[in-house]
């Protein structure tokens, strides 16, 4: 039995972190629906995570519609449909490039920035000393963070749909020479509200999967500055591949015949 037991010990480990997860998420879900709240922590959290991150989501967007513009020119013009970029362009954006992309940005901003610093407080027993004080830490630290980020994300993912279809605007009118009134009635007639919806409702819950693990990461670091750094990788990472898995997940339930 002696080969078996590395496979029972990963297993298990992984089953027990499962658990100690879901828990984090029930408390502080639990928390974020009953008082008492701290507006003045809500609206700093949401000022962190929607409006410092405006740049990087609205870069990562007018690129990625630009790009995205050039190869679909690339591939069509083989088959003489360059008329279906506008399409394809907005369709990508609403429903996968946007919400996908500003999640993993936001990850790597504020999931790391959430992470080391709910790890340092753990660290230097500044979570003890709320506790102390009889001011609960899931209410005061988790809470905020969640609620912001479930907030500000579709606020984001809009502003992320916008600039990355003017950015595919920008390369199919000024470089390969489409119609402008042509091309935004192109994008205007076949867009439809359920793929903007669908996003944002992506949107919705890749805010709470950064916000999540970054919190939970944070929480639970251990080992001084090694492991607050240890911390923050693993909050990048692990809401990097949930946010990638429940793309998919979404998606098959928005748009699954």
């Amino acid at each position: 039995m002696n080969p078996l037991q590395p496979i029972g010990r990963v297993v298990l480990s992984f089953l027990a972190a499962v658990g100690r997860l879901t828990t984090f998420m029930l408390s502080a879900l639990f928390h974020c629906l009953r008082p008492p709240y701290y507006p003045r922590i809500i609206i700093r959290q949401m000022i962190e995570i929607g409006y410092y991150s405006l740049p990087v989501v609205g870069l990562t967007g007018v690129f990625a519609g630009m790009v995205l513009a050039l190869q679909s020119y690339t591939g069509f013009a083989r088959f003489s449909a360059e008329g279906a970029i506008a399409n394809v362009v907005v369709l990508s954006i609403t429903r996968e490039l946007g919400p996908v992309l500003a999640g993993l940005m936001v990850a790597g901003r504020i999931g790391a920035s959430m992470a080391a610093e709910t790890g340092t407080m753990r660290v230097t027993e500044q979570i003890d000393a709320l506790t102390t004080l009889s001011t609960n830490p899931m209410k005061y630290l988790v809470a905020p963070r969640l609620i912001a980020g479930v907030t500000m994300m579709p606020f984001l993912v809009l502003i992320a749909d916008v600039i990355g279809v003017f950015g595919g605007y920008i390369v199919a009118v000024y470089k390969l020479g489409f119609n402008p009134s042509i091309y935004l009635q192109n994008t205007w007639n076949f867009v439809e509200l359920h793929d903007v919806l669908s996003g944002l409702v992506k949107a919705a819950v890749f805010g709470f999967i950064v916000t999540l693990m970054g919190c939970y990461h944070g929480y639970h670091s251990r080992g001084g500055a090694q492991g607050v750094g240890a911390a923050t990788t693993n909050a990048v990472v692990s809401a990097a591949i949930m946010i990638l898995c429940f793309d998919y997940i979404l998606t098959e339930l928005f748009f699954a015949k």
